[in-house]
């Protein structure tokens, strides 16, 4: 019998919607007792003073990319495994962009057996392609795949030609299956690199008009008007797909909907070296360009208050890993994304929740219960159950750490925090058996 007390702990349990402290009694991987005080236990326990500490349902990453197979210098499935424990991730979902990529059921395979060298481990799931081909002009073998095991289906990637997306949203209609979707006119947004805006001018740099992910956006939701598949949209990051977003939800759409980590944080100004609850960051730092590119002022502003009414559900952390060689570019030339499953909860917690933007419970709900409930998963709430073991992260908020080659489990460091210290770090996990 292995026992654990963790005495007088701030719980963050979403599913109750609580807040409090209390003791928690953890046996063998299962939740035992919670209590105000906690005076039996079994003999040989171990018992922690937790003063400080946050235990809160296991996070869950709603889509991330893995290097292997197929770019193994950037990520291989034994340090994504790493990187996601190390950030408090007890679930992980992994978009198809490996090489080969999975598209048909014996890639899905290999990504599933690459997995079971390791043990233990955070849940994988598997999103299945949409589309195959160069182009991206020829939809997968969509109910083979949902017979072999993918959580649902996306490609990371805009799906540009609407006559498709129609045949394939008619097609998993009746497959129950998820859809994730990226919504970007690659015409409107042309050449641009950042959110067009007075930063961009006042950078030099080609912008990203917001009508480049709106009127996708707007197109997708009339497809879902009409045809009825649920779908969730990722990677919003304009004030206007918010608004978009909020009205269909309204309308009754059957559509969920995130954005990323990065685009609550930070905003165009940080490409100019500004980040004001930290050291500022480099001017033009490579890291800092994503796809969709970090919003104006505005849009961030309007992601938070999107994440506080429920429009967004959920923050996913889009982990994506480039070489030190890939990324030490100009800004323009630079490939889009950054690592983040080690240092996203850290960073939201001091920058949303200690400055109360957001509520302790509502930034738990969008890393944990809400993505799961995306993937078709039911978590639990943090309460005695000796007959199931339960996802469980312990978060020390205060401690500080340096984020280096050193410390980061991911093979990759492309993140514009590299060399800081931040505030906050995961202690521990515990897997569902």
């Amino acid at each position: 019998m292995n026992s654990k007390l963790f005495q007088q702990i701030r719980i963050i349990d979403p599913v109750s919607n609580t807040d409090r402290i209390a003791d928690v009694l953890i046996i063998d991987s299962k939740i035992a007792a919670v209590e105000t005080q906690i005076s039996e236990f079994p003999t040989k326990t171990e018992i922690q003073n937790s003063h400080g500490l946050i235990l809160g349902p296991g996070l869950v990453d709603l889509y991330s990319h893995s290097g292997e197979p197929g770019f193994e210098e950037r990520e291989t499935i034994e340090s994504l495994i790493q990187a996601a424990t190390a950030g408090g991730f007890t679930r992980l979902a992994i978009l198809p962009d490996t090489f080969p990529p999975v598209d048909n059921p014996a890639g899905l395979a290999r990504l599933q057996n690459l997995a079971k060298n390791y043990a233990p481990t955070p849940i994988f799931y598997y999103w299945g392609a949409i589309t195959q081909g160069l182009q991206g002009e020829q939809m997968t073998e969509l109910g083979e795949l949902a017979a072999t095991g993918v959580v649902g289906f996306a490609d990371g990637l805009p799906l540009q030609n609407l006559g498709l997306l129609r045949r394939v949203l008619e097609y998993l209609k009746p497959l129950n299956k998820p859809l994730a979707l990226c919504c970007n006119n690659s015409r409107l947004a042309g050449k641009g690199v950042m959110r067009e805006g007075y930063d961009s001018i006042r950078l030099g740099l080609p912008g990203v008009p917001t009508m480049a992910e709106t009127s996708a956006l707007a197109a997708v939701l009339e497809l879902v008007d009409a045809i009825g598949t649920p779908i969730h949209i990722m990677r919003v990051s304009t004030a206007r797909s918010v608004e978009l977003i909020r009205v269909a939800k309204s309308r009754g759409l059957p559509i969920t909907a995130s954005t990323t980590w990065m685009h609550l944080l930070l905003d165009t100004q940080a490409i100019d070296g500004k980040y004001t609850l930290n050291s500022p960051f480099l001017p033009y730092d490579p890291n800092l360009r994503l796809d969709p590119p970090l919003g104006n002022i505005s849009d961030r502003l309007a992601l938070i208050e999107g994440i506080k009414d429920g429009v967004l559900d959920v923050v996913a952390i889009d982990h994506t890993p480039y070489s030190y060689e890939e990324k030490t570019v100009a800004f323009s030339e630079a490939p889009t994304g950054a690592i983040g499953l080690e240092i996203a909860l850290p960073l939201l917690w001091q920058n949303l929740v200690e400055t109360q933007e957001l509520s302790a419970i509502d930034l738990w709900r969008v890393l944990s219960t809400n993505p799961a409930k995306c993937l078709g998963v039911n978590l639990g709430a943090i309460v005695p159950n000796t007959n199931k073991g339960a996802d469980i992260t312990l978060f020390a908020p205060q401690k500080t750490w340096q984020v280096d080659r050193q410390s980061l489990k991911s093979r990759s460091a492309n993140t514009p925090w590299l060399e800081k210290q931040i505030i906050g770090r995961v202690l521990s996990l515990t897997f569902t058996e």
